[in-house]
């Protein structure tokens, strides 16, 4: 199974008025601009059919990822800005920022009206961090 990967996306071009970055190309359901603070853990779940890519702005993170089988079958990508991580469904997957970070998420369902709880399980990737108690909780 793959888990996630990392591509750092460099300029489609430069000149003298600055820089274009192509960040995604594909159909989108969802678009979302977070901020996160140094030391906490974001997401720590799954999604079941949702298909997600995080580019990060600025900042940096430990991308914490497993499939949903196998817990103890643990990666860890060192993220750094200008990368932008795909993340397939069924793959659980956390977010620990080493610095205060902005990132844009891109996913292909829509999440308004319940769509997010739908699709997305809460997952222990990281141990003893934070959950959702809002969404189902996965058995690890």
């Amino acid at each position: 199974m793959e888990l996630e990967t990392i591509q750092h996306i460099d300029p489609a071009f430069v000149d003298a008025r600055g820089e274009i970055h192509n960040l995604f190309e594909g159909t989108l359901g969802h678009v979302a601009m977070i901020t996160s603070k140094k030391g906490t853990v974001r997401a720590n779940h799954y999604h079941k059919k949702d298909l997600q890519y995080i580019y990060l702005v600025s900042g940096a993170y430990e991308a914490h990822s497993c499939p949903i089988d196998d817990p103890s079958n643990k990666q860890v990508l060192q993220v750094k800005p200008g990368d932008i991580v795909k993340t397939p469904p069924l793959v659980a997957h956390a977010q620990k920022f080493t610095e205060d970070s902005v990132f844009l998420a891109f996913t292909t369902l829509q999440r308004e009206d319940g769509k997010y709880e739908e699709d997305t399980l809460a997952f222990p990737v990281i141990e003893g961090a934070y959950l959702n108690k809002n969404l189902t909780q996965a058995k690890a």
